[in-house]
């Protein structure tokens, strides 16, 4: 339990030290309707959660999506009480990725529960807001309960705007990855494109979440609910330009992924284009050390045969044997010579 108190006419007038004490606290606090409790749970237990619903009189499905939470953003109304699912976000600087966390808000005409499952947002700054705006908290239960939603929401939406700076971030230096040819750049890629997709999915859901809300209160004529609407009006702009950038940066991350494949099939290429000139380039040399092998090796098979002196061998006893083989030994590598010439091997 990370907060825990009681506010009567606007102002923080009890903090309880345990859920009980709340209980018994706002059981004895006059029915006016201008009384509730604020209930924060950080990481809960499931008895911690079925605590609070049987003193709140909580639906079951409600209580099971608290429970097994993943969930997606979601606004559900079980009679009088407001089940709410948030996703919020942020961006984790050191390791450069994005953590979305999860929230649960079960509201109702004289009490708030927050369930966080992470650490993240810290709802203390929207309480502060509300107490030092506390004549809004004074206009009756429903009044308390979409200005807590809305403050709330507001806070999860406006924590959006770093994480969308730093994804904004992360595209930049992947840009500079691609062009100097980074080998990591594939998976670095891949791994901002999840994280852009899994923030989609956290965002886009309160468009609808936001529409609801505002036909809810379109019934309600009083002064707290139109500025209410007013003020959802704000926060659905922020959700709308969130959107639109995400949009706006999966595009980008499909072009950069389409142009990181380019260049790397061009780089392939002209490796493979460097690898040919290279065979080529060994090949020609090949040719060459073939034909001055095939050249010095005519002479030498000459002298081998005449060298091997035998008795009965022709030409041996021949007054020009001698002449004929040394002509013979200079004409063969001069034949062998012009005609790899004329090829272009030499």
């Amino acid at each position: 339990m990370v907060n825990n108190a009681i506010y009567i006419d606007g102002k923080r007038a009890i903090q309880p030290a345990s859920l009980d004490q709340t209980y018994d606290e706002l059981r004895r606090c006059p029915d006016t309707g201008h009384s509730f409790c604020w209930i924060g749970l950080l990481r809960p237990s499931e008895a911690e959660i079925q605590s609070v619903a049987e003193e709140f009189n909580l639906h079951p499905l409600a209580v099971e999506d608290a429970i097994d939470a993943h969930q997606r953003p979601k606004l559900e109304r079980y009679g009088e009480t407001l089940f709410v699912v948030l996703r919020p976000a942020w961006y984790v600087d050191p390791v450069e990725v994005v953590e979305i966390g999860e929230l649960h808000l079960f509201l109702g005409p004289d009490f708030v529960v927050a369930l966080r499952h992470a650490e993240k947002p810290d709802l203390a700054e929207v309480r502060r807001r509300l107490e030092e705006t506390s004549d809004l908290l004074r206009h009756g239960p429903y009044a308390v309960l979409y200005a807590v939603l809305y403050a709330v929401l507001d806070k999860v939406v406006d924590d959006y705007a770093p994480v969308l700076d730093g994804l904004r971030g992360d595209i930049d230096e992947i840009e500079i990855q691609v062009f100097d040819g980074d080998p990591e750049a594939s998976r670095r890629i891949y791994q901002l494109s999840r994280e852009v997709i899994e923030f989609q999915r956290a965002v886009e859901p309160l468009t609808d979440v936001l529409i609801q809300l505002r036909e809810m209160l379109k019934d309600r004529a009083g002064g707290a609910e139109v500025e209410l609407r007013r003020l959802l009006r704000n926060v659905a702009d922020h959700v709308t330009r969130v959107i639109e950038r995400l949009d706006g940066f999966r595009q980008l991350l499909t072009d950069i992924l389409s142009v990181h494949a380019t260049l790397v099939a061009q780089r392939q290429n002209a490796e493979m284009t460097r690898l040919t000139e290279a065979s080529y380039q060994q090949n020609e040399q090949v040719k060459r050390i073939s034909s001055i092998a095939a050249i010095l090796f005519a002479p030498t098979l000459i002298a081998g045969v005449y060298g091997m002196n035998f008795t009965h061998m022709p030409e041996l006893h021949w007054v020009l044997g001698y002449p004929m083989a040394i002509a013979l030994m200079l004409a063969l590598p001069l034949v062998l010579y012009l005609v790899f010439r004329r090829r272009g091997w030499l």
